[in-house]
Order: C-alpha cells, then structure tokens, then sequence
C-alpha cells in the first residue's frame, strides 16, 4: 500500500483515494477515533493546541473524529496526495476559499451532502462531538479524488535499521501541549503518552506506531486568520527519525506541495522507513527533546 509499504491485500483498495479527517486534540475530544487506524497522521501546531490530520487508506476507522476546522497550512501539507477526500467541520471564509481552490475533494459536514454519515455524539459536548465513518464519506465520495502515491520510501528488510538506541522522545508543543513516544519493544512500536499519562483512543488502546517523524519547519501567520499558525512544509529542515527502537538525525526535503518527502541522513543517504503506520510530529524548532538509551522517559526534562 502506498502509505504504508505493506504488501496490497485489495487491489481495489489500493487505488482508492486517501481520505484526511481533521480531528480534535482539545481536552474535551478525547479519547478520539481512528488515530490507530490511520496510516499517515501529522500533529499541527494550531491556537494553543494542536490538531491532528487523520489519513486514512489501507483501512478506515468507523466512527472517526471528533472532526474540527481545517487550517491553510492543510493545503500544502495534502496536497501532494492527490485528490484526498477532506473531512473537516468548516473554516472561516478565507480557509473555505483556500480548500475549494486546492485539489482536494471538499467532504465537509455541510458539503458532503446526504449519507455522508455525520452524527453529534452524546458522550462529549459540542464542538468536541462531530463525528462521520469513513466507510460513509468513500461511498458517497465514489469516483472522485485519486490514488494517493507514496509520501516516504520504506526498507525492504526493517530489521536492518540503522541509528543510535533511543527510549524515545518528549515534545511541548503550542499551549503547553505535552506529549512523548517511548518504545515498546515487545510490541515493537512506539506508544504514546499525553502529559505523563497514557494517550487512549476510544477502545481504550494506547496510541502507537511503528514509525515517529519529528520534523522541524517554520510557522508564519496564516492570511486567512492572524491568530493562526500556518505550517511551512516545502523546503527543508531537521529531521528525527524513530523507527525500531532507534534514532536517526537528518534532513526533510519536499521541492513543492505536489511532491512527497525526501529523508535523508547525514551522509546524503536516503531513511527508508519501517513498513507500518507513521506519525508525523510537525514541531517548531526546540520543541522536542530526545531521551536516548539508558535515559529516564520520566525523569527527562520537558523542552
């Protein structure tokens, strides 16, 4: 599958379009839906918060969300996709202009229309209760968007990863927004922690991946609302790389909007991921700290 590097069990499937859900990381949200069953997710920098950008391809997640607003800084990081089908609550008018001028297929609570699957939850209180199943949005989303290429190059033989041993890392993202990865190597992924306690979706299992992407960009003012962050995602930066239990420094490259991720080492060689879900930490720069082995995850310092 494209955004994963597994093998394709459906060849149908692996054409259809990538579906993103913008989803809540509000207090109030969680636990949310589908951060475990989306292949790509990024976290965001937004007011205050942090927001999550759900992509999902290989698999669904039925229910997703709580969904909220999209961002400007949505359209460059998406766009290279091809044609995702774009799940969000809304946006103010300048956001609304920006998606409808993207490549994106707008699935937005209003634009989706009739069997789109949008339901308020009663568990949590609006506007953290928004909810859709993606099952819903592919099938009234039928014939549109497109087969999504890769975003990264994954290894043929992950067991050969190369890098230092690493427990894992913290990060304090806007509005004190604390969260940290540690490696579980009996599961052989990365888990998730919000704080000091453990980051649960709505079954109640921890959030995890096989793959932890922390990259540093800028954030400038978005046009369309001042008290936004707006994303910097084409150009270059400094790269973390979590996979199997170990740490790699680099470089992130993306030429354009359109084009995928380059990482690559401090030799110039490219970082072939762990075939599996990755989460993509955009940070701004000092906003992570590594905790390498033999290292406290507990006992290490905030950034």
């Amino acid at each position: 599958m494209p955004l994963t590097g597994l093998p394709a069990a459906d060849g149908v499937l692996s054409m259809r379009p990538a579906l993103v859900v913008k989803v809540d990381n509000h207090p109030g949200a969680r636990p949310q839906s589908g951060l475990n069953q989306a292949d790509i997710v990024f976290e965001e920098n937004v007011e205050a918060l942090t927001r999550f950008a759900l992509v999902f391809h290989s698999q669904g997640s039925d229910p997703v969300g709580p969904i909220r607003s999209g961002r400007t800084q949505d359209i460059d990081l998406l766009t290279s996709l091809n044609g995702v089908l774009f799940v969000w609550s809304g946006g103010n008018a300048g956001v609304t202009a920006a998606v409808k001028s993207s490549n994106f297929i707008n699935m937005s609570a209003s634009a989706a229309g009739k069997g789109s699957g949008f339901f308020r939850s009663d568990d949590k209180k609006a506007p953290h209760n928004l909810y859709t199943n993606t099952s819903d949005i592919w099938a009234v989303a039928a014939g549109r968007g497109g087969t999504p290429p890769p975003q990264f190059l994954y290894s043929a033989d992950p067991s050969s990863v190369n890098g230092d041993d690493v427990v894992g890392v913290k990060l304090r993202m806007d509005g004190s927004m604390k969260a940290s990865w540690e490696w579980d190597a009996n599961k052989r992924v990365f888990a998730r922690r919000h704080d000091d306690k453990l980051h649960l979706d709505s079954n109640g299992e921890q959030v995890s991946t096989e793959n932890v992407l922390v990259l540093t960009v800028e954030y400038k003012i978005s046009a369309a609302n001042k008290k936004s962050p707006e994303a910097q995602t084409t150009g270059t930066g400094v790269a973390w790389v979590l996979q199997q239990g170990k740490f790699t420094q680099g470089t992130w490259t993306r030429a354009s909007e359109m084009d995928p991720w380059t990482l690559t080492d401090a030799t110039g060689e490219p970082i072939l991921l762990t075939p599996g879900r990755t989460f993509v930490e955009l940070i701004r720069k000092e906003q992570a700290v590594i905790v390498a082995s033999g290292e406290s995850l507990a006992a290490t310092a905030w950034p």
